[in-house]
């Protein structure tokens, strides 16, 4: 159906992988109902960078942003779905004679990741070239369906900075290999958790 909510995040579950060195998702009942009487209740122990995720600026810039003091009306609102499969990078020269739509959310699909259970080798990442194109188009946060913006090995963290001083804003490892290019409505709101760094968010979107 046209107007179908579609959920773009990813499940989270006791053997995701977690980034090299990051603390690994883990939930348990804590306390069960047999035990409790009324209730079971479950411990959540995670990295806040776990699964589809927001990056605060306070991620990357200790005077950034925490995700508390982010407007919410970044993570709602029109999206554009772009394919960009087959690219390692994504910068200036892959999207400047693409048409935005006038969207201030670009999602990008890079391409299926089969198995979450294993971080993986190589992803694509975005270049920082493409920040002031984004600026340019009125382009507020960027989505990209791999664990970062930029490599794994990157201290520098080139893509992460450039976006920021643009004033775009970063949402990762969304879920896109079932999901056709084109526009969209999009909710992805992080949890409101005061001087965090990033927060997990459930991300859905519906053709519009």
């Amino acid at each position: 159906m046209k107007n179908e909510w579609i959920d773009i995040s990813q499940p989270l579950q006791n053997n995701h992988a977690e980034w090299p060195g990051d603390t690994p998702f883990q939930y348990e009942v804590a306390f069960k109902k047999a035990d409790t009487g009324s209730v079971n209740i479950g411990k959540l122990t995670t990295s806040t960078h776990m699964g589809t995720h927001i990056d605060a600026p306070f991620h990357f810039d200790n005077d950034g942003e925490k995700v508390d003091e982010l407007p919410v009306d970044l993570y709602i609102g029109r999206a554009r779905v772009i394919d960009v499969s087959g690219a390692s990078r994504v910068g200036y020269k892959e999207l400047v004679d693409i048409d935005f739509g006038g969207a201030e959310r670009i999602l990008l699909k890079t391409g299926k990741r089969e198995d979450l259970t294993r971080f993986p080798a190589h992803f694509t990442t975005i270049g920082s070239d493409l920040a002031p194109l984004l600026k340019e188009r009125g382009v507020r946060l960027i989505g990209i369906d791999t664990p970062s913006v930029d490599a794994e090995t990157s201290k520098s963290l080139d893509a992460h900075h450039t976006l920021y001083k643009h004033d775009v804003m970063i949402l990762e490892n969304i879920v896109l290999d079932h999901v056709e290019s084109g526009d969209y409505e999009l909710i992805a709101l992080p949890l409101k958790i005061v001087g965090a760094d990033g927060s997990p968010v459930r991300a859905v979107i519906r053709p519009i």
